[in-house]
């Protein structure tokens, strides 16, 4: 059964892709793991990265021979699958992403890190900060998402992915997006879409960001049909 690789998305884990496993286990030998403060693995000395993900990517594809898997990324996971073919061409032979932000500047760093406040998410969004308190255990989600804004500050003020990056990678790439994200922006995703030499796009009916959100099904079947071309 051929492997395929399903990456997560910032302060998310490896156990919110079991819905997309299961779809997708009758084709696929599907791989899942939790980048580093991620899901109870231990958040780094260096803090967070782009970069640190990637090596940790390539570190996992490396170990369980994986060298040329189709890969999907929700979010932050996509952005960190196309980091490391930056560095690495032709280790991972396709990919999709879903509601993955490629624009980075400060303006836009500056505007998602006002939205990863630990107090205040706690004190506005209770339920949200116990699924996280349970989700990132025993690391301190409030730390984490600490962590996180750090890391998209940095991006901000140095993206890892330049815009003459996106005609550099020559595998096939599906860019999926929900038509209702309020997160990721049309016109940014369809500049990359156009960017890429060998890209496809698809839109997801009434789909905002959040992968919970995002029907199963549906994304296995796009995933499917697009690996099976």
């Amino acid at each position: 059964m051929q492997p395929l690789l399903l990456l997560h998305g910032a302060l998310g884990a490896a156990d919110m892709m079991q819905p997309l496993q299961q779809a997708l286990s009758e084709h696929y030998h599907v791989h899942t793991f939790s980048f580093a403060g991620h899901g109870g693995q231990p958040l780094p000395e260096e803090g967070l990265s782009i970069d640190f993900f990637a090596r940790e990517l390539h570190e996992y594809i490396t170990a369980y021979g994986l060298q040329g898997v189709p890969v999907f990324g929700y979010s932050m996971g996509g952005y960190v699958a196309l980091r490391l073919l930056k560095s690495h061409p032709g280790i991972i032979s396709r990919l999709i992403t879903l509601a993955t932000k490629f624009h980075w500047d400060p303006e836009t760093a500056a505007r998602e890190c006002s939205m990863l406040q630990p107090d205040k998410v706690a004190a506005k969004l209770p339920a949200f900060a116990r699924a996280l308190s349970e989700r990132h255990a025993p690391v301190n989600w409030k730390e984490l998402m600490t962590a996180t804004a750090a890391m998209l500050h940095a991006m901000g003020e140095d993206s890892p992915l330049k815009p003459e990056d996106f005609p550099t990678f020559q595998l096939p790439v599906l860019l999926l997006l929900g038509d209702r994200d309020k997160m990721v922006g049309l016109e940014e995703t369809l500049a990359v879409y156009r960017a890429l030499p060998k890209a496809a796009m698809g839109m997801l009916p009434g789909t905002p960001h959040p992968l919970e959100q995002a029907d199963p099904l549906l994304l296995s079947f796009l995933i499917h049909r697009f690996l099976s071309r």
